[in-house]
């Protein structure tokens, strides 16, 4: 069976790996997505934590925030102009599952000599989480049997535009 295209004749990819990686794939846009993870809002607040050059900063809040991911919300301090801040939109609150996997994996992968930092945990229930596949009648699946090529049975009669 001949493998489909990625590509629609836009040049434009059909994997979903491939346009969500467009968004949040570059390395300054993971940690901007971490630190709004954790609250921060606000470009100073980026900026000192992450040590970025403002140019750059600006750029990728850009990028984030037109895929989707983070929107801008006005705000001002007392005696002070009126300023932006990101916040998280419900698309970008989800991707909280990404950096639990790739938190999870660097865990058991490539730890540090003193061991994790921070653990994935219920802010509920205060119990220790992991990331798993869990198919919809709640039975996780082995990693060997996850298949991300599972093909979409009507996909060639969908419109590609």
């Amino acid at each position: 069976m001949p493998r489909r295209s990625r590509e629609t004749d836009a040049g434009e990819t059909r994997c979903s790996i491939g346009r969500a990686l467009e968004i949040v794939g570059d390395r300054w846009n993971l940690l901007i997505l971490r630190e709004a993870l954790n609250g921060e809002t606000r470009f100073s607040e980026f900026k000192d934590r992450l040590h970025v050059a403002s140019d750059v900063l600006t750029q990728r809040l850009g990028v984030l925030v037109e895929g989707g991911v983070l929107e801008k919300r006005p705000y001002r301090e007392a005696a002070a102009r009126s300023r932006m801040a990101y916040h998280l939109t419900p698309a970008g609150r989800e991707l909280v599952v990404l950096f639990g996997a790739l938190q999870q994996w660097g865990d058991q992968h490539c730890p540090h000599p003193d061991g994790p930092l921070v653990r994935r945990g219920s802010r509920t229930s205060g119990q220790a989480l992991r990331v798993a596949f869990v198919d919809e009648h709640g039975v996780e699946a082995p990693i060997d049997d996850v298949d991300l090529g599972v093909p979409v049975a009507d996909a060639t009669a969908r419109p590609t535009a």
